[in-house]
């Protein structure tokens, strides 16, 4: 039985017999996958941090990671998936699909809006808005040094997490040209991926420092990540310019009015 492009079907359900032959897949696959799983989970966490109790945690993660990431993940990575690039007659728009080569929607987006789901039930943090003046009470963290350490650690580690997907380096792409193979398509990812950190880092460096009238390593960090998250999707791809561009709009809240956000949402991601 066939799958279909929005939920699947039963073909060698969680890999537990075998891998369809001719796929190009082997259980390597599998755990890579895997942690992409545990990664939409863990975004969520930060959402529910000291507000929740440990079981609701555990709950909510298996819900997502057992449910809702599968099927996301089918409509974008599998070859009959919805909005996969590898459908043809898509039915996207003008018969277009979408690249979503390392998870910046099947995995982030997905773990933010669990999230965000998370932290409008949970309500705002203790603390956190002051109503009577109507604005936000910011929160400083407590070592800067884990935040920074913890943003280089996932500098180095992206580079698994993107150029990783391509699961083998030695591999052709044929005689014309014949210096072309899967390592240039690793060298590109891992390419777009520095520009658009640090761009990303730059311009929230420098943004802030304008909007806010000082120097803050917390604010680097975030633009960081926040330009890792934006490439993820098409750092394969995209050529080096258009990286420097993602990293420079990735941080979006130096450039739209936030003071005006009125649902009062306590999310630390």
């Amino acid at each position: 039985m066939p799958s279909n492009g929005f939920i699947g079907g039963h073909r060698n359900l969680f890999a537990l017999n075998s891998f369809p032959e001719g796929s190009g897949y082997d259980f390597s696959f599998f755990l890579f996958q895997w942690t992409y799983a545990i990664t939409a989970s863990g975004i969520t966490s930060g959402s529910m941090a000291e507000r929740t109790q440990f079981v609701a945690y555990l709950v909510y993660s298996s819900f997502l990671t057992g449910f809702v990431y599968p099927v996301i993940s089918h409509w974008f990575w599998s070859n009959d998936g919805w909005a996969s690039p590898t459908l043809t007659n898509n039915i996207l728009f003008l018969g277009s699909s979408a690249i979503d080569f390392a998870g910046s929607g099947v995995v982030h987006m997905a773990g933010e809006i669990a999230g965000r789901w998370r932290s409008l039930t949970l309500g705002p943090r203790i603390g956190r808005f002051n109503h009577q003046e109507n604005r936000a009470t910011e929160i400083r963290g407590h070592i800067v040094l884990l935040v920074v350490l913890g943003t280089l650690l996932l500098w180095l580690g992206w580079y698994g997490f993107t150029a990783g997907y391509f699961l083998t380096i030695l591999k052709s792409y044929g005689a014309s040209p014949p210096n072309y193979g899967q390592w240039s398509a690793i060298g590109r990812t891992t390419v777009t991926m520095t520009l658009s950190r640090c761009t990303g880092a730059l311009t929230t460096m420098f943004s802030r420092r304008f909007l806010v009238g000082h120097w803050n390593v917390t604010h680097v960090c975030t633009g960081i990540l926040s330009g890792l998250v934006a490439i993820s999707s098409g750092c394969a791809v995209v050529e080096p310019w258009a990286a420097i561009v993602c990293g420079f709009v990735a941080d979006k809240r130096d450039f739209c009015p936030v003071k005006d956000f009125k649902p009062r949402i306590t999310n630390p991601m």
